[in-house]
């Protein structure tokens, strides 16, 4: 009877343990102690001795995500972004964490393609990681409020908490206590967020921009290379321009007037649209899974018979609307639907938005408001249905005119 009682026991203990092991994936440890390289280093042993760990890599791929902040703003912060001196309008919690460095580097032009270039492989990196899970089934619940990341490169990590609600206030113990169960379509929700963010990555890489930063990146670096070295004696606050501040309402003009870029590496173009295409993959994919669970634990993203973390309702209605956007999307990026023109009266003439990226011209932002810089990719053929009065109106009664673009971030 003892012997029966005690391997009850020693069963239960077991059980126990082996909950508590799933219930903290060994990511979490590395992400609240702050310890992301380390944690990187880690799971990279643990996946050589266990490949079909999918949680583990789950874990690492957030790791890395983590990681390409840490490094981007490690280097931002080593070469005195202005978050205190210039930008003085970035929320009190972001300068908060993100003090600026009073003693930094001066940034070339040619250092701050390769902070964009580092950025971009960190990206790639953790999403590689995130497409080779494969574990319908795979859970990475994770303390999220107690996630800290060293935004400095200086040894000391910061909460991430003040992401999880627009009031800093909140309370602590609240914070600390919120858990988020990540499942496997948030696996393609992560990867196809890294997937958006290379594409624009890969256009500020293709497009040549030195005499812009020569001209203007002294608004929001300390100290920058350029022939200019006058441009940085006097007082750069932004908000100094109601004063009148004439040699900054200067800058600010000449910052305008320049944005009118060359394509130097047009391949880039053709590899933003790769990612683009990457993100639309990874925004259907994910959509699949969670149609397909039917548990209800703690849900980043819910399905129409889920809560979800966040309390908000998902409907059939919303989740029906939002398919349809991406299929329309879709068709979009394969040149197959056009994109509106706004000028000009022939209802069949639309744009080519893949050739943006397989044709590239000089971008020009202010001759694209304008019309002109869209003509070489004018076409005759089927409009978008996202620009139907249909489409728009039904977007309004499902989402809310206000609420949408609040759910398509969060949706991806």
């Amino acid at each position: 009877m003892r012997i029966n009682f005690g391997l009850a026991t020693l069963l239960f203990t077991l059980t126990c343990l082996q909950s508590n092991l799933r219930a903290a994936p060994l990511a979490e440890s590395f992400l609240i102690q702050g310890k992301l390289t380390d944690g990187a280093q880690a799971l990279e042993l643990h996946l050589a001795d266990q490949p079909k760990d999918d949680e583990a890599r789950f874990g690492l791929g957030v790791i890395q995500f983590f990681l390409t902040f840490e490094h981007l703003g490690t280097s931002l912060y080593k070469h005195g972004l202005r978050t205190e001196d210039s930008l003085r309008n970035i929320p009190e919690e972001i300068r908060q964490v993100f003090p600026q460095n009073r003693s930094p580097e001066e940034l070339s032009y040619q250092q701050l393609r390769d902070i964009v270039q580092t950025f971009k492989d960190d990206l790639q990196r953790a999403e590689k990681t995130l497409s080779a899970v494969r574990n319908p089934d795979v859970n990475l619940p994770l303390h999220v409020g107690q996630i800290k990341v060293d935004l400095t490169g200086q040894g000391k990590p910061v909460d991430a908490a003040f992401l999880l609600s627009n009031n800093p206030r909140a309370k602590t113990e609240d914070v600390n206590q919120f858990v988020i169960n990540f499942d496997r379509g948030d696996v393609d929700w992560l990867a196809g967020y890294c997937n958006f963010a290379c594409a624009w990555t890969e256009v500020l890489l293709a497009v040549e921009g030195q005499q812009i930063f020569e001209c203007t990146a002294h608004l929001f670096f300390e100290k920058v290379q350029t022939p200019h070295q006058f441009l940085m004696v006097g007082n750069r606050d932004l908000n100094s321009v109601r004063n009148f501040n004439r040699p900054l309402i200067s800058d600010i003009i000449a910052f305008l007037h320049l944005w009118r870029f060359t394509v130097k590496e047009p391949e880039r173009m053709q590899a933003a649209l790769s990612h683009l295409e990457e993100m639309q993959f990874h925004a259907k994919s994910m959509w699949t899974f969670y149609q397909a669970e039917t548990d209800d634990e703690r849900e980043w993203i819910p399905n129409p018979k889920q809560t979800g973390v966040m309390q908000v309702k998902v409907s059939e209605e919303m989740l029906a609307t939002w398919l349809k956007l991406l299929d329309e999307t879709e068709l979009i990026l394969q040149g197959e639907k056009l994109v509106p023109f706004w000028r000009g009266t022939m209802d069949e003439q639309g744009v080519n938005f893949r050739k943006i990226f397989t044709e590239p011209t000089n971008l020009d932002p202010f001759l694209w408001w304008q019309g002109s810089a869209a003509t070489p990719y004018l076409e005759e053929g089927p409009i978008t249905d996202l620009a139907s009065p249909e489409m728009l109106r039904n977007i309004n009664e499902t989402f809310g005119r206000t609420n949408f673009f609040r759910m398509a971030f969060w949706f991806n």
